[in-house]
């Protein structure tokens, strides 16, 4: 079903190659295949069921050549009334609730139906995936990954999949006519603000399940990704969703920020990172739930086996999608077992295969080439560490616009001791350089309570995994740990989350979840508690004296 056809138009190194052009679906606005300087395509706000303009533009480049291929809104704070307009006109009690509207439950169940049959359409999945692959350049396998994962979470909730989604129960009261009920119950206005590494898995995920649960919702995604999620509310659209259902803005943080101050956001998803999540609480008052930064971990237990498959699982966790994934693997605990049967030196040869060429490495966005580059020299001047491999500017990366970067999959190892002999070593051990970057750290038999200790001592719990079999091991692990999504077992890793299974954080009250039911009703609904009294009044009843 995928096709593929060579590229050589694009700049990219020899060999690159794309995802086939069929015709372009009747909602697309874009071209992903022409999308050039000679060809930039636009993009446009949607607000209160219209697609709006904004009187200035922001141009974004080509991850791969600088060249300027998107022409998008850059809304202004002066620009900001309709969309808070649109959000305060949103009612407390949802645009529909298990009282209100319950009909719109199975409408949406309808509409996820068509919107899984579309993405199963060949030229539809090729069309999302070469549009995503040209905003965040990602081998095939990965781009392609993306769309699949959300055609298969929709068709998860399509028929009666929404309604589930508002089970409510109920239990026997103390009398005839007593009952009480347990709702889930919509916010109101929300919002979902996502950043570039999935333009299309995350906000797709999170607006719909606003949506589902009788929200409104408005998405903000990082503008030099957002034409994608731009298309696939235009391709949900096509399908049934309801037009004021969702409001879609181009604008800077400060202009989003003020935005749902302003328009009195009931809830909002922030994925990104630490310093605006804490931000967004303050100004929020509190009215949020959190996928922030993931400084990830994983321990290869002292069972050594499958050397060749945790090899290839340490090195797709750490450098797929060039490390730019919150879920990344940013720090591996090696027991000795594992450095003598050669991990170090099989890793180092798995991560020498990857290339600008097919994109399984390819530009940073977030960080510089120089930035990087002084990253690893802080870690590797560290007592007693050094660079293992890599460490050098990525070849090919010289065509990147300069904002972006590009680093050769990189590995620093650092001595336990080291890393926890002050609390400076541990902070330039630990900080997230969301990149093809990881810090490797030996231990022995009788240093695994160091190695839990530097766990505990670590800010973002987002996913880890723990190498293992052993299951002694692995539960005294799994018991002095929080985080959020954890893999066990010797094919454990930290990355590839299907659309099956809960993924967030854990060990804050904050902490958001994706994918599942329970992560829906956490995320997007609060619980409503209705007690029906209906008696009878017994005959005879008289007021009793007052207490």
């Amino acid at each position: 079903m995928l096709a593929l056809r060579s590229l050589a138009s694009r700049g990219a190194a020899a060999g690159r190659r794309t995802f086939q052009q069929g015709p372009l679906p009747a909602w697309a606005s874009v071209d992903p295949w022409a999308m050039s300087g000679a060809s930039p395509q636009k993009g446009a706000n949607f607000v209160d069921g219209e697609w709006t303009t904004s009187a200035s533009t922001k141009t974004i480049p080509d991850p791969l050549n600088g060249e300027p291929m998107l022409i998008v809104p850059d809304t202004s704070s002066g620009e900001l009334g309709p969309f808070v307009a649109s959000m305060k006109k949103t009612p407390k009690s949802g645009l529909h609730n298990p009282l209100k509207d319950p009909g719109a439950y199975f409408a949406l169940g309808e509409v996820n139906a068509l919107v899984g049959a579309e993405l199963r359409k060949p030229e539809v999945e090729n069309f999302f995936a070469e549009l995503l692959q040209r905003v965040v350049p990602k081998h095939d396998a990965q781009a392609l990954g993306e769309v699949t994962t959300v055609r298969k979470w929709i068709e998860g909730f399509a028929g009666d999949g929404v309604r589930r989604l508002a089970s409510a129960s109920s239990l026997p009261g103390d009398r005839p006519g007593q009952e009480t009920r347990s709702y889930r119950w919509p916010y109101g206005a929300t919002s979902v603000i996502t950043p570039f590494n999935f333009p299309l898995e995350i906000p797709a995920l999170q607006s719909l399940a606003s949506v589902y649960m009788g929200n409104k919702c408005t998405v903000k995604v990082d503008e030099r990704v957002q034409i994608v999620y731009e298309q696939f509310l235009r391709m949900c659209l096509a399908c049934g969703l309801p037009p004021r259902a969702l409001d879609l803005i181009y604008c800077a943080g400060p202009v989003c920020n003020e935005l749902l101050v302003n328009g009195d956001a009931k809830m909002t998803l922030f994925t990104g990172s630490q310093h605006v999540a804490e931000k967004l609480t303050l100004d929020l008052r509190g009215r949020v739930k959190l996928e922030d930064a993931g400084f990830d971990w994983k321990i290869l237990g002292p069972d050594v086996a499958d050397e060749a498959y945790v090899t290839w699982q340490a090195d797709q966790d750490a450098y797929a999608f060039s490390g730019q994934k919150c879920s990344a693997q940013s720090i591996c605990f090696v027991h000795e077992n594992w450095q003598r049967a050669g991990f170090v030196d099989s890793l180092k040869a798995t991560a020498a295969k990857r290339s600008l060429a097919d994109l399984s490495a390819g530009p940073v966005l977030s960080w510089s080439t120089a930035r990087m580059l002084d990253h690893v020299e802080a870690v590797s001047r560290l007592p007693g560490a050094r660079v293992v491999f890599g460490g050098a500017k990525l070849p090919g990366s010289e065509a990147f616009p300069e904002q972006y970067g590009g680093l050769e999959p990189t590995a620093v190892e650092v001595p336990l001791s080291t890393m926890l002999a002050s609390d400076e070593n541990f902070a330039t051990v630990t900080t997230e350089l969301f990149g093809p970057f990881q810090v490797l750290v030996p231990y022995g038999d009788g240093e695994l309570d160091d190695v839990l200790a530097a766990c505990e001592r670590m800010t973002n719990h987002l996913t880890a995994a723990v190498v293992s079999n052993d299951a002694t091991f692995v539960n005294e692990v799994l018991g002095a740990t929080v985080n959020g999504t954890v893999y066990s077992g010797i094919k454990a890793r930290t990355t590839g989350a299907p659309q099956n299974h809960w993924f967030g954080p854990c060990g804050d009250p904050r902490s958001a979840g994706i994918h599942t039911p329970e992560a829906i009703r956490l995320c997007w609904s609060s619980h409503r508690e209705v007690i029906a009294d209906v008696g009878p009044v017994e005959g005879g009843w008289a007021a009793p004296e007052p207490t």
